[in-house]
């Protein structure tokens, strides 16, 4: 096993649940352990002073995180730029949407919302795929689905309003849509509204009209239901001007939405890309979120699924502070999901992430080498050493461990 990985040491081992993670590095700059157990954590102690059952990691140059989460996946189109346009076979939706979240995982992500289209001449089959992913991931990740119909209103929305209730007696967790495809996007939005009240259900609603009355209105309409709506990517925020997008803002912070921006690019219909204005939303006091949107599918034909990356851009392209630009895939994503709050303190769930090096800008930088704990258990590793070439000999060596990348 390389050195740059997390070592399992010998310990006690009496209760096969415990897990300590010895000698980590948190964001305030202390070196703790930490014990986890029944999938929380037990006990966070300084360095050296937790010991007794259950097997011990050591994560010494490791920076200790809450996990962070994916709130804006596709599940059913992911990886699929390189393939047939129309392949979209229960098969193959399953493959891909089982592979995508894996890889997201393998980032960190121990919870990831997929954005699934219902209706039309795929009706549930797509949802269906999406779902039977999730069971077969149970215990690696949570996967929750957001069924989102393309058409709600008039005689061309019949079957989109049919296949949505069929979604959520399915077992569709969030109530999804577009009202910008529709051609009355109020009565869109009126009638997910509705059905999300009726079946106890939150809303996510994929918007990216630069119509500040049009947003102004979903917000006002949105304001009002518990529990939480979250609207985005709002790209068509940035192409406002500066006063119109701050009044927007301050809307969509009153209505006490979340905006879930998309810093890697936009995904599905729309032709816009990068994210919305996130000083001016902050500024406002908007529950600001970031995802992923699109992964190597025919509307961003790259992407790496990586939580780090989004935060990374919107510290480097938003103006973000790194702590805030984290709090963004972490804390203010699993709030949004409506999942239980993650700190590195004792009685929170060991959702957690670990990630080669010091501080977070610098892991939010080059973050290459990562440990992803779900409930508790180690459920990914990755393990990168840099190699350079002697300028004399021209002989390959391994970087030595403090001078090695995240």
């Amino acid at each position: 096993m390389p050195d740059s990985q997390p070592q399992r040491s010998g310990g006690a081992t009496d209760d096969t649940t415990a897990l300590i993670l010895s000698a980590a590095r948190l964001v305030d700059g202390r070196t703790v352990d930490v014990r986890l157990s029944g999938g929380r954590i037990e006990a966070v102690g300084t360095a050296g002073s937790l010991g007794g059952r259950g097997s011990r990691i050591d994560l010494a140059g490791y920076l200790l995180l809450p996990a962070p989460a994916e709130p804006h996946a596709h599940g059913d189109t992911a990886l699929s730029a390189a393939g047939p346009p129309a392949d979209g076979t229960a098969e193959t939706v399953l493959r891909r949407a089982t592979e995508a979240a894996l890889t997201q995982l393998g980032h960190g992500a121990t919870a990831l919302r997929s954005h699934v289209p219902v209706g039309d001449i795929h009706r549930l089959s797509r949802l269906e795929a999406v779902m039977q992913a999730r069971r077969s991931l149970r215990g690696l990740c949570e996967v929750t689905t957001v069924a989102v119909p393309r058409l709600l209103t008039g005689l061309a929305g019949a079957d989109g309003l049919a296949a949505l209730r069929d979604a959520l007696k399915m077992g569709a967790d969030v109530v999804g849509g577009c009202p910008d495809l529709d051609p009355d996007p109020a009565g869109y939005v009126a009638a997910v509204l509705g059905l999300a009240a009726e079946h106890g259900r939150p809303v996510d609603l994929h918007t990216d009209a630069s119509d500040p009355a049009q947003l102004t209105r979903l917000a006002a309409m949105a304001g009002g239901l518990r529990p939480g709506v979250s609207v985005g990517p709002c790209a068509g925020l940035g192409r406002l001007p500066r006063k119109a997008a701050a009044r927007t803002a301050e809307a969509l912070a009153a209505a006490g939405v979340s905006v879930i921006c998309l810093p890697q690019g936009g995904c599905g219909n729309s032709g816009l890309r990068g994210p919305a204005p996130v000083q001016a939303l902050r500024a406002a006091g908007v529950r600001l979120v970031a995802g992923g949107g699109a992964l190597r599918d025919a509307s961003n034909p790259v992407g790496r699924g990586d939580p780090l990356e989004a935060a990374y851009l919107l510290a480097a392209l938003g103006g973000l502070r790194p702590a805030e630009a984290y709090d963004a895939v972490s804390r203010a994503a699993r709030e949004a999901m409506g999942l239980p709050e993650v700190r590195v303190e004792a009685g929170f769930p060991a959702e957690l992430l670990a990630v080669r090096g010091e501080s977070l800008a610098g892991v939010l930088s080059q973050a290459y080498s990562r440990m992803v704990i779900h409930r508790g258990r180690v459920v990914a590793r990755t393990s990168a050493v840099r190699e350079y070439c002697d300028s004399d000999s021209g002989a390959v060596s391994a970087l030595p461990r403090q001078g090695r990348p995240g």
